[in-house]
């Protein structure tokens, strides 16, 4: 069940809304919004269209005022690592937003509350209505505390398996990803992968995919990686 602590919320994201109504908006996914009668209740997708402008002219200005050497197609992909859906649900739940969305039951049930796409969704409809509410400004003030920071460490998340596949190849080592098991119900089921190299490193970790599992693992083993150490680029 959702955390309905509204004053708790904006107290982490230290944004306090005029509106009300335009932050409980931001939370409301498509399937609690459907389950309500009358359509009195709207689901948060046109503030996260919103949303989603507002954080990549955010993000592009962000890039273009800090990295006055960086060209267009490294500011491309560096802005694609920040608004990408596992990077934005990564920021997302560092301020327990996926506490806060409203979930119809049968989405609450089949694990949508862990699911990245709804999470990073309502983070975009999140900045929206702090756009609407407060003025470009204040969205920008988010965008910068929340999303903005840390960006290095981000980086290494967005493209982990392919900057963990190039340090590996430049020592001359080859990386193994393996599928070691499953946990949970099968309609909210977590693969545990692992990635190791022989005499380096062997670590584990979770996703709802296969994928998304191998990615975490890659991220767990870059982390380990520099905090040992070693120089780890991310352009």
């Amino acid at each position: 069940m959702h955390n309905k602590n509204l004053d708790e919320f904006m107290s982490a994201i230290g944004y306090k809304f005029k509106n009300i109504n335009l932050l409980k908006n931001a939370l409301t996914h498509s399937s609690y919004a459907n389950e309500k009668n009358g359509g009195l209740v709207k689901d948060n997708e046109r503030l996260e269209f919103l949303g989603d402008a507002v954080l990549e002219l955010v993000s592009s200005d962000f890039i273009y005022n800090n990295n006055p050497s960086m060209d267009e197609g490294k500011m491309t992909r560096l802005r694609a690592s920040i608004v990408c859906e596992p990077t934005l649900a990564l920021c997302a739940r560092k301020f327990h937003l996926d506490d806060f969305i409203m979930l119809g039951k049968g989405e609450e049930l089949t694990g949508g509350r862990s699911r990245d796409s709804i999470v990073s969704d309502a983070c975009e409809a999140l900045i929206g209505a702090i756009y609407l509410d407060g003025g470009f400004a204040n969205a920008k003030e988010f965008v910068n505390k929340f999303i903005l920071n840390d960006l290095e460490n981000k980086k290494l998340f967005f493209d982990s398996k392919t900057i963990l596949q190039e340090f590996i190849q430049g020592i001359h080592k080859e990386v193994t990803y393996e599928i070691i098991g499953e946990e949970g119900p099968e309609h909210n089921k977590q693969f545990i992968a692992s990635a190791y190299v022989a005499d380096l490193f062997n670590v584990t970790s979770k996703g709802h995919t296969k994928k998304a599992a191998e990615q975490h693992a890659a991220y767990e083993a870059l982390v380990f990686l520099r905090d040992n150490g070693y120089k780890i680029e991310t352009d």
